[in-house]
């Protein structure tokens, strides 16, 4: 889950400081077959730069989100489905904002709170998310283990297709051809391990832009 700690500022300002706060974990072992080129057990330099390149996506996804093409598809009509994802913005590497508040390892896991502090740019973007305009949505999503840290990327993407697709169906009554819109991470998504393959689960703020039904002759 990510937290929200709002810091009091200077009376020079007047806005408070947001600041982004997530815990995030990293397998010191393999989960799967070991991935090319990447000695196990993971040394301390490693896992902390994969700790603080997913939580940087994680909080870009928080902040700025992604525009997002879904073609549902229906197999009736000869039509495959289609998803994709682009970032509307990232946290470079090296970013001051980003930090590590807190970390412990545990059975072989290391496990980190790291926060992230918002400039005003990405507090306004932020808090269009969190206007009353942005839907609620939650999706859990899959990718082969064999994938390694890839996986996890590819099981969100998943998440957020399958939150997508549970909205529509609550709000279109005929099953559409395709949607357009943006979304954003409402919380640090969850993963777990199940048969073979990486889940994961996550609670979004959905915005749909366009929403295309089929024609009917």
């Amino acid at each position: 889950m990510i937290f929200l700690l709002i810091a009091v500022s200077l009376p020079t300002t007047a806005l408070a400081d947001v600041v982004l706060r997530g815990r995030f974990r990293v397998d010191l072992e393999p989960v799967a077959a070991l991935e090319e080129g990447v000695p196990y057990p993971l040394d301390e330099a490693t896992a902390y730069r994969r700790i603080l390149q997913e939580a940087s996506a994680v909080f870009a996804a928080t902040i700025y989100g992604w525009d997002f093409e879904y073609e549902i598809g229906e197999a009736a009509r000869g039509i495959s489905e289609s998803f994709t994802l682009n970032a509307r913005g990232a946290i470079p590497p090296g970013d001051a904002g980003l930090r590590i508040a807190d970390a412990e390892t545990e059975d072989y896991k290391l496990y980190v709170w790291a926060e992230y502090r918002l400039d005003e740019a990405q507090r306004r973007r932020w808090e269009a998310w969190n206007s009353g305009e942005a839907r609620r949505a939650q999706g859990t999503g899959s990718a082969p283990l064999s994938h390694g840290v890839r996986g996890k990327a590819e099981a969100l993407e998943d998440a957020a297709r399958g939150a997508i697709r549970a909205l529509l169906r609550l709000e279109e009554r005929n099953r559409p051809k395709e949607a357009r819109g943006g979304l954003a991470l409402a919380e640090t998504p969850r993963y777990w391990v199940d048969e073979g393959r990486w889940m994961a689960s996550a609670r979004f703020r959905l915005m749909v832009g366009e929403v295309v039904q089929y024609r009917f002759y």
